[in-house]
């Protein structure tokens, strides 16, 4: 008996939507994205974040695979463009030995909320969260942000330092952290960071 024709509708949308689904899941997988399912956690963020003393260079010690991230050497670079805006400045050392740069700019959406960043890159594009979830300011910063697709989001995460190293302990204390929100640490990759290998972003 076939069914009833709202019943088929319903049906039908929802088959279109679990293809649609699986489709985009496939793409994001293929980029070696971080997919969880769910929607996006809301983590606790810096308390009484001061965007002035984050400003500054830092280098990315760990961080979850990307799509748009594919060299090492990585720095994000921070300065005050605008009165409540901040410019990104990103740096990447690539496979061929070229340098990738990338520039954009990050606000808080809400004041009262001021580690709770939106950054964007590209003017025709929605900007993305950059979340600071905890910072001493002068040696370690752990930031995440997390992209919400109904059914699952994508998680993106960084460990950065103000210097190439950062030590064991403070690593394995972020990364607890990240973990207890329910990030898959063990996804976590490191950015090489020798002076050697690196020396061509100084010049």
């Amino acid at each position: 008996m076939p069914l009833h024709p709202v019943i088929q509708v319903v049906e039908n949308k929802m088959n279109a939507f679990q293809v649609i689904s699986l489709t985009l899941l496939s793409v994001l997988a293929a980029n070696a994205q971080v997919i969880m399912p769910g929607r996006c956690p809301r983590p606790a963020v810096q308390k009484n974040f001061d965007a002035a003393r984050y400003l500054g260079t830092w280098y990315d010690i760990q961080r979850l695979p990307h799509s748009f991230q594919k060299g090492e050497c990585s720095t994000a670079t921070y300065s005050l463009k605008s009165p409540g805006v901040v410019g990104v400045l990103n740096r990447e050392l690539l496979p061929d030995g070229s340098i990738n740069t990338i520039s954009g700019s990050a606000w808080a959406k809400d004041p009262s909320e001021p580690a709770k960043l939106l950054v964007s890159f590209f003017e025709n594009s929605p900007p993305a969260p950059y979340w600071v979830l905890s910072t001493d300011y002068n040696s370690y910063s752990l930031v995440y942000s997390c992209t919400d697709l109904g059914v699952f989001h994508v998680d993106f995460a960084w460990i950065m330092s103000r210097e190439p190293t950062l030590s064991e302990q403070t690593l394995t204390e972020l990364r607890g952290t990240l973990s207890s929100i329910g990030v898959s640490v063990d996804k976590l990759i490191s950015t090489v960071q020798d002076e050697a290998h690196c020396s061509a972003m100084s010049q």
